[in-house]
């Protein structure tokens, strides 16, 4: 079953509830734009053009940022983080992803039906539903894109490794938060006629650990945006999902991710992940 007219239900809710910005004043939600069949990687050409950058070769030793000293200021120090938690955003292609899920159980039916109209269909923001699907790990494939020597973003692409399934596919990089309140990370996951981005503001937790959040807070603020790119023009609307990243060093030395994701105050899933050197 076709699922494209979910597509155009959720870009006329976002024109109808969400406000019409101008993306050359509003740079933070530019990104790229995905096509309306299957996602996966297909942008990254073209976002490298707007950009007028050029896809790396290093792909190898990329990281999702050149630096996680870009997110200092006020508030965070990348030199406070732990060696193992910097490396991983600096070097990602160096890790290997061994990961688990849990999803509250009035949820899943929610994950699932957006997974077999949406997610699966797209190749993109395709959560695993159950513990089986992620036993054999994610792969990890990181691709700079560079200007004037300098990486201006990287793509992340996750598949399954056991069914070769992409599960997210985004553009990362860092931005300043409209409130003024320090930089983020911001993450764009491309959607047909628009996209999905994310805004997390970064914290350093004890021993070293990251924390990254996307809570709630104002227009501009860290937070999920959806945005809707048409020849009539742009629409953005901030929904309420959350999420909490903990990047840190367990008791044994072993690299570990917590990421939860809530729908407004209702959590949705857990997602752990395992961070071995590859």
């Amino acid at each position: 079953m076709s699922g494209s007219w979910m597509d155009g239900v959720t870009q006329r809710w976002v024109r109808a509830t969400g406000r019409r910005v101008d993306l050359a004043r509003a740079e933070w939600l530019q990104g790229p734009v995905g096509r309306p069949d299957v996602i996966g990687d297909s942008w990254l050409a073209d976002e490298a053009a707007r950009l007028g950058a050029t896809v790396g070769d290093d792909a190898g030793t990329a990281g999702l940022l050149a630096s996680m000293a870009a997110l200092d200021g006020p508030g965070f120090a990348a030199a406070d983080l732990a060696p193992q938690v910097r490396d991983f955003y600096e070097r990602t292609s160096r890790w290997r992803l061994d990961a688990w899920v849990a999803w509250s159980p009035w949820a899943w039916p929610f994950g699932w039906l957006v997974g077999t109209l949406f997610s699966r269909r797209l190749e993109q923001l395709a959560l695993p539903l159950r513990p089986l699907d992620v036993a054999h790990g994610m792969t990890s494939a990181v691709t700079p894109l560079h200007r004037d020597g300098a990486q201006v973003g990287a793509l992340w692409l996750r598949r399954l490794r056991s069914t070769g399934a992409v599960v997210f596919s985004g553009l990362y990089g860092t931005v300043p938060l409209g409130d003024g309140r320090g930089t983020a990370v911001r993450v764009a996951f491309p959607l047909p006629h628009g996209r999905l981005v994310v805004l997390l503001s970064p914290r350093v937790g004890a021993g070293g650990a990251l924390e990254l959040r996307s809570a709630r807070a104002g227009w501009g603020g860290q937070g999920a945006y959806l945005v809707v790119e048409t020849a009539a023009g742009c629409w953005a609307r901030r929904i309420p999902v959350h999420e909490r990243f903990h990047v840190h060093v367990d008791d044994e030395g072993v690299l570990r991710t917590d990421h939860d994701l809530a729908l407004g105050p209702l959590p949705v899933l857990r997602l752990h992940y395992r961070l071995t050197p590859a």
